[in-house]
């Protein structure tokens, strides 16, 4: 998930580490995002990111094609020639990626048939899948400001007072945290 556009904002106007800045030949907005290793995790030269979420996660959805059938059932589709026709992906494509994305538990399939016609699968989201909402909503965020700017035609927004939806970080006590705010660190056993 992503800072706000605010919060990012906030982070390269001002550089926690300015000393970082001037080293690499940055600016002081690369330095501002720098998010600080904490505890047995510094200095990061001394581990391994063995087990790493971000890579677990693209491992999964790491495909321009995952996440157009992905978003497209969020969007609400959910059989085959709706995810190539929408999604503009051929049937091969589609063929191969919803497999994967139902081995991952990101979706699952549902039988169905038409009058006449044999029965077939139709696909929903599971809870694991419905749980990439925030990260398709920031890559959205995240794309309609750097990527296509002003020819950006579509935004999410709040059904309920039309203000536009954006995704920011908080800690779970409620905190916005921005990404200078930020460390990583072992995760505490649940």
């Amino acid at each position: 998930m992503g800072a706000t556009i605010e919060s990012m904002e906030d982070a390269t106007r001002t550089s926690a580490r300015p000393d970082l800045a001037a080293s690499s030949g940055t600016t002081s907005a690369g330095a501002g995002a720098t998010i600080r290793m904490a505890g047995r995790l510094e200095p990061r030269s001394g581990w391994a990111a063995d087990h790493c979420p971000i890579l677990a996660g693209v491992a999964v959805v790491g495909t321009r094609s995952a996440f157009a059938i992905l978003r497209e059932a969020f969007y609400g589709a959910s059989r085959f020639e709706q995810f190539v026709s929408l999604g503009q992906l051929s049937e091969p494509v589609v063929a191969a990626r919803l497999r994967e994305l139902t081995a991952a538990g990101l979706l699952a399939t549902e039988p169905y048939r038409e009058p006449g016609q044999r029965t077939r699968s139709a696909y929903r989201l599971t809870e694991k899948g419905r749980e990439l909402l925030p990260v398709l909503v920031a890559l959205a965020q995240w794309g309609n400001r750097w990527e296509l700017g002003d020819d950006a035609t579509t935004e999410f927004a709040h059904r309920d007072c039309g203000a536009p939806v954006g995704v920011e970080l908080r800690c779970t006590a409620g905190h916005r945290v921005t990404a200078e705010q930020l460390e990583l660190r072992r995760r505490v056993s649940r």
